[in-house]
């Protein structure tokens, strides 16, 4: 039986995703982050074992259930992050103008020779090519390479090394493949696991996502791919990329260093926008709040960040080691929360409709949520209320960014906490489907219940007739919430 639950908690329309890690793992404080206004929960593929990370699975759900919330899971995997190896006495000096070998042999590094994880090295890097470490801290520039275990380098910019420093070759095409040994692992434990959404790391082509969809497909799993930006090689071809993948996350940090970091701002402005015309989700992440892995507040800086990052119409804001190693996880939410409610005050985030294409086999179902928003805007509409097994409709719905709510029912439970990282869209179950008449009656009910909207507010609901075929939308309905 259907029952009517009353929320007690308060929605902001820009998601908030926050990183699992040591700091979270204690269920009281994950609930704490939930009431702060978490929407979904980020596993980082690149530290932590299986165990820990079941733990935390286990927290959310239970939590999920307590709380009556939906909040999903997205599973990061590495890729394929190159590395080099230990240092000597994890601190090699490395001097501006010297020459210093790669090698492919494992060795321990010293001011002459150090090693890369990456065995193909020699073979794709040429002449001229840089060599970024720790996140372009020091710069190498390839003088030559042997082609098969050497690669002779000068050092452009130095500086103290450690051991394990990431590697980033901003003009080498890398030869690895997208999906490492160590991704197809805990992509199956992702999947075994049910998370709703799973990020793909160092996106280069079209084929990168395919492949991962296929392996997803096969294993008759429904988790949605997210493309994360990193590489120059995504930025040519954008477009294709967000055609086929279900949402995007702009990464910031391996994408500046991969690219000259004065281009990331308008990148993010372009993708954002890209993604909104296509009704695909986008993250901006890395970096938004840094400076509480360790501070109680937020620096000025930080605060504009996260800021614009709501102003260009991103569903959601990415927190890293602010939440998963840092002080003060709860408060670094709470803060977000303050940014974010105080931007989304602004008419200026809203409305951002693009009409249908014409002689689409969706163009019935565009029209409908292009028209929802159009009137809601015009009508002062308090929200938009509609009913979706596939979840198109939402995504569609929330790329035209109305300023009314937009409340999401459906049967399909996979879907509800997918939900989650959608903008501005808010899902409830939902598994009686009557008639047109009464399904529209029980979810106003819903609604008022649970004091989303009160008597006498203007609400659109949209449908698909007949309803029990649970076909594409295709019915607008305007009335007052009696």
């Amino acid at each position: 039986m259907y029952q009517f639950i009353t929320m007690s908690y308060t929605y902001n329309k820009t998601k908030i995703v926050a990183t699992m890690g040591p700091s979270t793992e204690n269920i009281a404080v994950l609930e704490e982050l939930f009431n702060a206004g978490l929407d979904i929960c980020r596993i980082n593929f690149s530290h932590g074992d299986y165990e820990p990370i079941k733990h935390v699975i286990d927290n959310i759900r239970v939590l999920n259930k307590k709380l009556n919330r939906h909040v999903g899971i997205l599973g990061d995997l590495q890729g394929p992050k190159l590395r080099i190896g230990k240092v000597k006495d994890n601190a090699v000096e490395l001097v501006n103008g010297q020459e210093i070998i790669i090698t492919t042999k494992e060795s321990e590094g010293t001011a002459d020779r150090i090693f890369i994880t990456y065995p193909q090295f020699p073979q794709d890097v040429a002449a001229g090519e840089l060599v970024l470490i720790d996140d372009g801290k020091i710069t190498l520039k390839v003088i030559e390479t042997n082609r098969k275990d050497e690669v002779r380098c000068t050092i452009i910019a130095g500086g103290t090394l450690s051991s394990k420093k990431g590697v980033n070759l901003p003009n080498t095409k890398i030869s690895l493949p997208c999906l490492t040994l160590k991704d197809l692992r805990d992509l199956d434990f992702a999947l075994e696991n049910d998370f709703e959404w799973i990020g793909l790391s160092f996106v280069r082509s079209v084929t990168d996502i395919v492949e991962l969809k296929d392996i997803i497909r096969s294993k008759k799993k429904n988790a949605r791919v997210i493309a994360k930006i990193e590489k120059p090689e995504a930025i040519k071809e954008i477009d294709k990329i967000i055609e086929v993948t279900d949402g995007v996350m702009v990464a910031r940090g391996d994408l500046g260093v991969e690219m000259p970091m004065e281009q990331v701002p308008l990148l993010q402005k372009m993708i954002v926008n890209k993604c909104i015309a296509a009704s695909k989700p986008v993250i901006i992440a890395t970096q938004m709040m840094e400076s509480m892995i360790t501070a109680y507040t937020p620096t000025r800086a930080e605060v504009n960040d996260v800021a614009n990052a709501v102003l260009d119409g991103a569903d959601a804001v990415m927190l890293s080691a602010e939440t998963s190693v840092g002080r003060y996880p709860v408060k670094v939410i709470e803060y977000m929360r303050r940014i974010i409610t105080q931007i989304e005050s602004d008419d200026r985030i809203y409305y951002k409709e693009h009409e249908p294409e014409l002689k689409t086999v969706t163009y019935i179902t565009d029209s409908i949520c292009y028209n929802a928003s159009v009137m809601a805007k015009q009508a002062n509409v308090s929200a938009i209320i509609s009913m979706t097994h596939s979840g198109y409709t939402a995504f569609k719905l929330s790329s035209h960014r109305p300023k009314a709510n937009v409340y999401i029912f459906t049967d399909n439970k996979s879907l509800l906490n997918a939900l989650s990282l959608v903008w501005g869209v808010r899902g409830f179950y939902y598994d009686k489907y009557e008639s047109t008449d009464q399904t529209i009656a029980d979810l106003k009910d819903y609604i008022k219940e649970g004091g989303f909207v009160r008597a006498d507010d203007l609400v659109i609901n949209l449908a698909s007739m007949p309803m029990k075929e649970k076909g594409r939308t295709n019915m607008l309905k305007l009335s007052y919430i009696q």
